[in-house]
Parts: structure tokens; sequence; C-alpha cells
């Protein structure tokens, strides 16, 4: 696949049925080919994972804060 075509797919590939574990392994393998930004990995995980896990999250404790796609990815593991 290449980085333009991953690109389009990561910007909207969705949870939606997908158990979290494995839209997390699909996805970060779509942000690899995609070569994009850290930050905008991040930003389209959270705008793509399912929102109630996100808002979960974010209701941690203000000391909890998640700066990389590997600290989400075990943020999100745990809540499902």
């Amino acid at each position: 696949m290449k980085a333009a075509d991953a690109k389009w797919k990561i910007e909207s590939f969705k949870q939606e049925k997908q158990n979290a574990a494995n839209f997390m392994i699909e996805f970060k393998v779509l942000a690899m080919k995609a070569d994009i930004d850290k930050l905008h990995v991040i930003f389209l995980l959270k705008k793509n994972m399912r929102q109630y896990i996100i808002k979960t999250i974010l209701g941690y404790p203000p000391i909890v804060v998640l700066e990389t796609l590997k600290e989400w990815k075990v943020a999100i593991i745990s809540v499902r």
C-alpha cells in the first residue's frame, strides 16, 4: 500500500464493531504506512475510536497524561 493510500484510509478508518485490540493493530499498521506525524496519528485515533472509550480515558485524573501512541494503546485496551 502506498503512503498516499494509507493516509486516505487512516483518515476514515473507524473502529465500528471491531474489538479494540484488532482495531489498534490495523490502525498502527496504517499509521506506519501513512508516514504522518505522531500528533496527527493520536488525533485520528481519538477521532476514530468508539467515543465512550475516549471519554473514559479523558476522564482519568489529570496526573495521567497520554502522549504516545503506545500509551494510548495501553489505555484503550484497558477500557474495553
